[in-house]
């Protein structure tokens, strides 16, 4: 087989897509067609994981009651989080930011990791079974490019109770609640994160997270 050879310009739109892939939180509400999402999800399964063990588990969550509840209870979240860690200017800043679209995005996703799974027979998790988790979040970052690629926009919503969303969407018991996704056409288009722009957290420089020992 021969190896493929990545042209400069692929190089360039490579670029521009990881500067473009942002944290959407306004959806328009065009449906989305099945077989695009069918698509996305079987990119994901590309992504690298500890000894191939692939432990991503998706759900779909197509039920309208299923995404009733979960934003109801993000809605509880964000304001239970926004009085317990702010105040003053600081919290009124926070009050001005839309923390999920669980109400009108096209789809939703919940993302689990199967802790049991018995692919890949624990190779590469001994000492440090976490990267079955961190494998599960690489590919929701691989959904979130090639996502991105085909002009479509997703929202990780982080502002919910784990076990709150385990026990709603009734998933086996290995499975670790990771993520819980939007995804659909944003309204608008920007490469500057919302955080960002409203003035809540600045993206800092490499020099910032880089230290030499």
């Amino acid at each position: 087989m021969t190896t493929p050879a990545f042209s400069p310009a692929f190089g360039d739109d490579l670029a521009a897509l990881l500067a473009w892939r942002r944290d959407v939180r306004h959806f328009r509400r065009d449906p989305l067609d099945d077989a695009l999402v069918a698509e996305l999800l079987a990119t994901a399964q590309l992504a690298p994981s500890v000894g191939n063990s692939q432990p991503w588990r998706f759900v779909r969550v197509r039920s309208a009651d299923l995404r009733a509840a979960l934003a109801a209870h993000a809605d509880a979240e964000v304001s239970r989080a926004g009085d317990a860690a702010y105040e003053g200017e600081r919290r009124a800043a926070y009050g001005a930011l839309k923390l999920h679209a669980l109400d009108h995005a096209p789809e939703v996703i919940a993302v689990f990791c199967d802790e049991a799974t018995p692919i890949g027979m624990g190779l590469g998790a001994a000492t440090m079974p976490q990267t079955r988790e961190w494998s599960v979040v690489m590919a929701i970052h691989t959904l979130w490019l090639a996502a991105r690629a085909q002009g479509l926009g997703l929202g990780w919503v982080s502002i919910v109770r784990p076990d709150f969303v385990t026990e709603l969407l009734a998933v086996a018991p290995s499975w670790r609640f990771v993520a819980l996704l939007c995804l659909g056409h944003p309204e608008a288009e920007d490469d500057v994160p919302e955080l960002e722009r409203k003035g809540w957290q600045a993206r800092l420089g490499a020099s910032a997270h880089v230290s030499v020992r």
